[in-house]
């Protein structure tokens, strides 16, 4: 009831006579995208205990079509969670794991010569899957980290003058420790930016800690893990994906995004704002957040829940602020409750 009360003051608010339509409609569109993402989360939670924000964010972005960097200390099974959400979709899955002595070429692939033939051949390098684990992708050179930057942004990869289109879908899930410093090579601005979300995973709390152990207790080798399945496929992942950009968001939103977006350019409190990229990446997040959640429509709340996951990496504090120990989650939220939410 409270829902349909939700559509008719969206309906009052716009001078569209179509909307009525379109929003009985997707219902059962919305509650499609809804369900899938309930199976993922449920073949997950089979294995993790507790993170289940982090694990929703994980799937808007994997229905967003983004890419993630997942941040957390040793041991808060940062890598596990990707190997399970990779099991839970029907596609092809690879892991690169970063070192500091891995090349580009170990990467994206490198043009050989074939003595049979007298031809040369390009030959794939892992990059070219579906979903795609870099594990602690800070512990290579800038130069390895770049042979990511435009299979990431445009889908493709360019070698000897030959372009190489990569298959549908492309999901690249990175990995880094955030309190080491021996060597590790920090990622520069424009791979960041790249990134639709920066995840950071906590430590779980105590009486979820003793959950772990009382799962594991009998199950050293994690055999429960097996138990995963893949409950969605090509096909109905690019269908969740269609229906997430039908979802209905109202100018005064769009418009509420760009000035969240605007303000971190011309706060005093950083040396560096976020760009357009991260104004379109919370249009589509919180598109997705709205879908996940069974409305066809966005509100406020969903685009301050997903503002920070976007922005936390796409800033950089003034140098005064970092040594007041200000955090950008605190300068993040200043900015959305300076910022006046559309009625």
């Amino acid at each position: 009831m409270e829902e349909e009360i939700n559509k008719e003051e969206i309906l009052q608010n716009t001078e569209s006579q179509d909307l009525s339509f379109e929003l009985q409609s997707s219902d059962s569109e919305v509650f499609y995208v809804k369900n899938m993402a309930e199976k993922i989360r449920t073949e997950i939670q089979k294995v993790v205990i507790a993170q289940d924000e982090l694990i929703e964010n994980m799937l808007i972005g994997l229905l967003c079509g983004g890419h993630l960097l997942i941040e957390g200390v040793p041991g808060v099974a940062k890598t596990l969670m990707v190997k399970l959400l990779a099991k839970c979709i029907d596609v092809d899955f690879k892991r690169i794991q970063f070192t500091p002595d891995l090349m580009p070429s170990d990467v994206i692939g490198t043009t050989v010569f074939n003595m049979k033939t007298s031809e040369f051949y390009f030959r794939q390098g892992p990059v070219f899957s579906n979903f795609i684990l870099v594990d602690e992708i800070n512990r290579s050179p800038a130069k390895t980290q770049a042979a990511l930057f435009e299979v990431m942004e445009e889908h493709q990869i360019t070698v000897d003058g030959e372009t190489h289109k990569m298959n549908f879908p492309l999901f690249i899930v990175a990995t880094q420790n955030p309190i080491e410093q021996e060597g590790t090579y920090k990622l520069p601005e424009a791979q960041l930016d790249r990134f639709i979300f920066k995840l950071n995973v906590k430590y779980p709390e105590l009486s979820q800690e003793i959950e772990i152990l009382q799962r594991f207790k009998e199950d050293f080798d994690s055999r429960i893990s097996m138990e995963v399945k893949p409950v969605i496929n090509v096909e109905e992942l690019k269908k969740c994906m269609g229906i997430i950009e039908k979802v209905h968001i109202k100018d005064d939103l769009i418009e509420y995004i760009a000035k969240i977006v605007y303000e971190t350019r011309n706060s005093g409190d950083l040396f560096l704002g976020a760009s357009p990229r991260a104004s379109l990446a919370i249009l589509k997040t919180s598109k997705a957040v709205a879908a996940i959640r069974g409305r066809d429509f966005v509100t406020p709340d969903d685009i301050k829940y997903i503002a920070y996951a976007v922005l936390n990496h796409r800033i950089i504090l003034n140098p005064e602020r970092e040594i007041e120990g200000v955090e950008a989650s605190d300068i993040i939220n200043n900015i959305i409750h300076k910022i006046e939410v559309p009625r």
